[in-house]
């Protein structure tokens, strides 16, 4: 999720699909199989709470402690700073005896490779980054999938045709998330449009609020969000309008604005990571999974959505985990909100070009990075 170099992102980016969600293997040798418990180490870029992207990272931990039990020893430390403060945190849990440490934020990735070049023998996994080396491994979701899901549920609800979005950094992943739901919005309301708000930071939650009042003065009547707290669903909540909850199902804040969630699955994967070291069977390499992978799922349906959009979406989360369904997939050409083709008739974007792009879809009004 967490921020991004944009210049050099595509260069740099080359996931490669595992189906079982497992890394692709690089040469590396096996690790000693463990006589004492694993310690694994979990660092969180912001405090932990009842929803977000830090709680399903947390999920994922205590996933790891119900599979693996007395086999696993694990800690996290949260509210940790992209930069030297996650250095130092991540180089001190390697000092505490931590042998595989996971780092959920792009922010996190140079400071996990500095501290891994010094530790050969410790296993990490940069959660969101794309840069590996024999002992770090990435990681990623294609969380463009479910904002496409969202979008449908969006487009079917609105009744002013005018949805918000309140974006954190101006990067390929926050941009696949806004176009998929513009996109998911317009397949099913033709005449809808997305307005897009900048925050340029991840966690604040009174600008997070901010915004979405904002746009609710604008005649929105469904906002999505790509930021790290639930203030834009508590504002939701109590303007009277509807969200899509993002991370998390956000019903117990927002019980009468959730329309849907769009959740992040992080407990199969990291279980299966921490099995493989403590096998000896670790290895670097890349992932990036969406729905077909169990990474990413979309439900938790508000009160408020009919019977028959809810099947709507789910059937259309079947047709994507089957690959009948992509979202940057063009029956008809797609242009950019600029008049610029970006995805010929019939054709699908690459994962180089949505690792790499850099616009916003026709219908979404604003600039990338402008507020």
């Amino acid at each position: 999720m967490y921020k991004n170099l944009a210049a050099t992102f595509v260069a740099a980016c080359a996931f490669s699909l595992a189906p079982s969600g497992a890394a692709s293997q690089s040469s590396q040798p096996k690790d000693a199989p463990a006589t004492e418990p694993l310690k694994i180490g979990f660092v969180y870029v912001a405090p932990l709470s009842d929803a977000g992207w830090v709680r399903q990272h947390e999920q994922g931990r205590v996933s790891v402690d119900a599979a693996l039990g007395k086999a696993v020893q694990t800690t996290y430390v949260e509210n940790v700073a992209e930069g030297p403060d996650a250095e130092r945190v991540i180089r001190d849990l390697v000092r505490q005896g931590h042998k595989l440490i996971f780092t959920p934020s792009f922010g996190y990735m140079e400071p996990t490779l500095k501290v891994a070049a010094e530790f050969p023998d410790v296993r990490f996994e940069s959660i969101t980054g794309y840069k590996i080396t024999p002992n770090v491994a990435a990681a990623n979701a294609r969380y463009y999938e479910g904002r496409y899901l969202a979008g449908i549920a969006a487009g079917r609800m609105t009744t002013s045709n005018v949805a918000g979005y309140v974006a954190g950094f101006p990067i390929p992943e926050v941009l696949q998330g806004i176009n998929a739901f513009a996109l998911g919005m317009r397949s099913v309301n033709p005449e809808a449009q997305v307005k897009v708000v900048w925050l340029n930071a991840w966690f604040d939650p009174t600008r997070e609020r901010d915004a979405a009042m904002t746009l609710f003065n604008q005649n929105v009547d469904v906002i999505a969000f790509h930021t790290g707290s639930t203030a834009v669903m508590t504002a939701a909540q109590e303007r009277g309008k509807l969200a899509v909850a993002y991370h998390s199902d956000m019903r117990k804040i927002a019980p009468d604005a959730q329309i849907v969630a769009v959740t992040h699955q992080w407990g199969d994967y990291y279980t299966r990571r921490a099995q493989a070291v403590l096998d000896g069977t670790w290895k670097s390499g890349s992932v990036w999974g969406g729905v077909r992978q169990g990474m990413i799922r979309v439900g938790d349906f508000g009160s408020k959505v009919p019977m028959a959009v809810q099947q709507e979406v789910l059937a259309r989360q079947k047709d994507i985990a089957s690959g009948k369904l992509h979202p940057f997939f063009a029956k008809q050409a797609v242009l950019d909100n600029e008049g610029h083709t970006v995805i010929a008739r019939g054709q699908t974007l690459s994962d180089a070009q949505i690792l790499g792009m850099n616009w916003l879809v026709q219908g979404v009004q604003g600039k990338v990075g402008v507020k």
